[in-house]
């Protein structure tokens, strides 16, 4: 089985509460597991968030969405992730996550086929150096067992934060990589996640222009429309993208 697991937390030091922002009348988090249920190459999607209290609210969501929600370690997300992915047996995961309320369904369906196609232990689109593809559009696919061998091995802060760098940095010997290559249309210095709330402000210009009452948004419409309105991709131009 081929599981999307959605990282989702309220407690985020730069944009507190972000994923439960109201963005065209619903919780930003809405948008991200509505366009993974799009993904056609996906069969199941959940969404793993913290056991602190804080992230009740988003337990709740998931309820009313009837999506799966999974709790474990704040800190520890790489343990999250392998108990979530145990939890549903799953023999590959995509990771996404919550704050990117634009990722585009075509592009996870994308790498996962070339995860399958390829033999990988773990394949994306944001591993290519320098990086080109916009911000908010990363997708991480990995076989259960490579998540397995990194939650086992993984002792590094960094590591266990933030699931796959250790998958990352073990190529060859270890995980066998692939690397998914970006079309140029995914080419653009636009900021697509949510990290400030200038983040959340272009959101918000983008969803009114384009997506009104609800209407669901074509990724590559978005990057067409910021192309010709450089006023509304300026607006979180000084937002710096962090790790």
């Amino acid at each position: 089985m081929k599981a999307i697991i959605i990282q989702a937390r309220t407690g985020s030091t730069r944009f507190p509460g972000k994923v439960l922002k109201n963005l065209s009348g619903q919780p930003m988090l809405f948008y991200v597991v509505d366009r993974c249920r799009r993904a056609r190459r996906a069969d199941f999607v959940t969404v793993a968030t913290t056991d602190k209290s804080e992230d009740d609210a988003i337990e709740e969501l998931c309820k009313q969405w009837n999506v799966p929600c999974f709790r474990g370690s704040s800190e520890d997300v790489l343990s999250r992730f392998y108990h979530a992915a145990l939890q549903l047996r799953a023999e590959s995961i995509v990771r996404i996550t919550a704050d990117c309320p634009l990722i585009a369904p075509e592009l996870i369906d994308e790498c996962i086929t070339i995860f399958e196609r390829s033999g990988a232990d773990y394949a994306s689109n944001v591993i290519s150096l320098p990086r080109r593809l916009i911000s908010g559009l990363d997708v991480e696919v990995f076989s259960f067992k490579a998540l397995s061998s990194a939650h086992t091995q993984a002792i590094d802060a960094h590591d266990r934060e933030h699931v796959t760098p250790y998958m990352r940095r073990n190529p060859l010997h270890t995980f066998k990589i692939v690397p998914v290559p970006v079309a140029e249309i995914y080419e653009h210095p636009f900021r697509l996640t949510v990290d400030y709330p200038e983040d959340m402000v272009l959101m918000e210009e983008l969803y009114a222009e384009l997506a009104p009452r609800g209407a669901f948004l074509e990724t590559r419409d978005a990057i067409v429309f910021l192309q010709s309105h450089q006023d509304i991709a300026l607006i979180n131009r000084d937002s710096v993208q962090r790790v």
